[in-house]
């Protein structure tokens, strides 16, 4: 585990909070007096997105080597979908638009990264009678902040800050961020850079939020950090917590990945050599570890303010990771590929009407939670939404809403997935290669199946799957190349 057991990790993190209030809190925010607005009586929504969070990477979930005593809690209180995922992204930076199916409850070719044009889900809850209000990434058009909430604080506009110097103010990431503009310009003039670590400067302005938040109308929060996505620098007493020489190895650990699949040199892999040694994978492994634990501090302090002004148990809570992550699973770094790792997400709804303690291995799509929300909430959809409520399995009336899962990274890979096959194909440079995988036997994807005899008919039966799914998804391959499969 570390030189740290989990009793220490709690200890440490109570006397942190103890820290002066000068310390903790950014500059006081103005909150706005207004008249109670229709549907007040409805709960709270906090929503917490994290950033490159891969699956299962809460102690709670199945990560036995992770301290994260909060998100625990959050899970013990909540339902966790185990089987959530993105559907992947049309460039390197696979956070743009997973965001953007996020706000948009719409699926990846029909936003293709934009948020233009498309209702965003704080905005269709401000519609509804919520304040809404933002701190922390917002990786795409920069108008649609102001177009989506009555207010925002700490807001960067980056893809991923810069490792901090040693110094007075300490250790961690440092980004430049800028406060609502009601003109959605956001001019780069008015950024200004964080003197402390990014994630504890966006924590600051959401406690600050929920502090000094006097409207009678409900709010949506959110709460979107930059960790964690490298650089990975997290304060010292957490990287403490994790020796490296201790961390496991994945199963599907790789020197090298077996064959092209279009992007083995973007930018994510090389941040480590090739091919990949053990050792160097447990160091970024133990980094990222560290910085969950200091994420999940943060988060705890954000649950803190809920509870001390008694809106903990009239808020429903969204937690969620923008994508996965491979560090060296399959001899990968990034999240540019459709493998488990890099598309599967944390995704956990806690709250009001949800029930405690649940697990589900129903499939979901990041881009569901829009609609759940409204659902859990009480408001009506708006239309032409393809997320789809998973509210009617969080409440024990569905085992599953999903039959089926369709992926796709850019012009170079795209997978179906069922209970229990998943294919994969890539196209790169005018080549077809295939994979398929039997998720029950083998949930780390480390066997391909594609020359066995016996699964001829199941080929045939996924690729007419995932033709299915591109038509009726508008996929661009199809004009580009016509029906691959």
């Amino acid at each position: 585990m570390g030189t740290l057991g989990r009793r220490d990790f709690l200890k440490k993190t109570a006397m942190a909070a103890a820290l002066p209030a000068a310390r903790a809190m950014v500059s006081p925010l103005a909150v706005r007096a207004a008249e109670a607005r229709p549907g007040s009586s409805r709960p709270n929504v906090l929503f917490i997105l994290t950033d490159d969070h891969r699956r299962g990477a809460i102690h709670a979930l199945g990560c036995e080597e992770l301290i994260t005593p909060n998100f625990d809690s959050l899970v013990r209180r909540g339902c966790a979908f185990t089987r959530a995922a993105i559907m992947g992204g049309n460039q390197g930076a696979v956070c743009v638009p997973s965001r953007a199916m996020i706000m948009t409850g719409k699926s990846l070719f029909h936003t293709m990264g934009k948020m233009a044009g498309h209702m965003l889900m704080p905005q269709w809850f401000r519609q509804r009678g919520y304040r809404s209000f933002m701190a922390g990434k917002w990786h795409n058009e920069r108008p649609a902040v102001t177009r989506a909430f009555d207010d925002a604080k700490s807001v960067y506009f980056g893809g991923m800050g810069k490792a901090k110097k040693p110094g007075a103010d300490g250790e961690g990431v440092e980004i430049t961020v800028q406060d609502y503009d009601p003109t959605g310009k956001y001019p780069a003039a008015a950024a200004r850079a964080t003197d402390r670590d990014a994630t504890e400067v966006i924590a600051d302005s959401v406690v600050r939020f929920i502090s000094d938040y006097r409207d009678s109308a409900p709010f949506f929060l959110y709460m979107a950090t930059t960790s964690p996505h490298d650089p990975r620098v997290a304060p010292r007493r957490f990287r403490d917590l994790y020796d490296p020489a201790k961390i496991p190895l994945p199963p599907n650990f790789l020197p090298q990945h077996p064959f092209d699949n279009g992007e083995m040199r973007v930018r994510d892999e090389l941040l480590a050599g090739f091919p990949r040694r053990p050792d160097e994978i447990r160091r970024h492994v133990a980094d990222y570890y560290a910085c969950i634990s200091w994420l999940d501090y943060n988060v705890g302090r954000v649950f803190d303010a809920l509870k001390k002004t008694g809106r903990w148990g009239n808020t429903i809570v969204v937690f969620a990771g923008d994508n996965g992550l491979a560090l060296g699973q399959h001899g990968l770094m990034g999240k540019q590929s459709v493998y488990e790792h890099s598309i599967g997400v944390p995704l956990v709804f806690a709250g009001p009407g949800v029930a405690a303690d649940r697990r589900t291995d129903a499939y979901a799509y990041l881009m569901d939670i829009f609609a759940t929300v409204v659902d859990l909430v009480g408001i009506d959809a708006p239309r032409g939404l393809e997320s789809v409520s998973l509210a009617s399995i969080i409440r024990g009336e569905k085992q599953s809403v999903r039959d089926e899962l369709f992926f796709a990274y850019r012009d170079l890979q795209r997978a179906v997935e069922t209970r229990d096959l998943k294919l994969i194909e890539y196209y790169v440079n005018g080549q077809r290669r295939t994979q398929l995988f039997d998720l029950r036997d083998d949930p780390w994807e480390m066997k391909n199946l594609v020359e066995d005899a016996s699964r001829v008919a199941d080929m045939k039966t996924m690729r007419e799957k995932l033709a299915a799914w591109q038509k009726r998804l508008d996929d661009p391959m199809l004009k580009e190349r016509g029906n691959a499969n």
